[in-house]
């Protein structure tokens, strides 16, 4: 029981995280239709705690955080459910990489990076790939915008989207590299 509330309090935390980084630390774009885009790094916390608490957890944290932040935010609520789904794909994703490529038992430094940010760019392609797409389909479908407009917002999302990656990918590395182990020591050393 005393692990179960402990892993609910650190998905609660990265939530936590995951909304701040969001909410005060992006850059937004103004787009077509009253969309907007943002240039960002929560992603990289998505990734992030799924290394350190699970592909299923750090899936959970960056899913409930960031559509939490989308819900508060009048330019992005219409986008919650995209996010809610988008963003536990790239913690599972990337946190199952982690694990099926060896992170948490990484014999050295070198290692743990090589592995940590061919499993972000796992997680983080995905999210590259279908953000843009899922956003297309419920702005052109769902809130009927026309295809010029929905078309344009995919051009730029898809962009904003891709460059969001790059720098995720880097971000994660850095800040597993530095939580990795002081994490290990305060959560179990099976968990990293």
């Amino acid at each position: 029981m005393k692990k179960n509330t402990r892993t609910m309090a650190f998905i609660a935390i990265f939530a936590a995280i995951n909304y701040v980084v969001f909410s005060y630390l992006k850059i937004d774009i103004p787009l077509a239709a009253g969309s907007s885009v943002a240039i960002h790094v929560a992603n990289a916390v998505v990734v992030v705690s799924a290394f350190l608490l699970g592909p299923v957890e750090g899936g959970i944290a960056g899913a409930i955080g960031l559509s939490i932040a989308d819900l508060l935010d009048p330019r992005y609520v219409a986008s919650a459910p995209k996010t809610f789904f988008l963003k536990f794909c790239i913690g599972y994703i990337s946190g199952k990489m982690g694990q099926k490529l060896g992170l948490a038992k990484a014999e050295n430094s070198r290692q743990a990076i090589k592995i940590a940010a061919v499993s972000a760019i796992a997680g983080l392609g995905f999210n590259v790939i279908f953000d843009p797409i899922i956003g297309y389909l419920f702005k052109r479908f769902i809130l009927q915008i026309n295809a010029e407009a929905a078309a344009i917002i995919l051009t730029w999302t898809g962009g904003v989207t891709a460059f969001n990656a790059v720098i995720c990918v880097f971000v994660s590395v850095v800040l597993y590299m530095a939580l990795r182990k002081p994490f290990a020591n305060l959560y179990g050393k099976n968990r990293r």
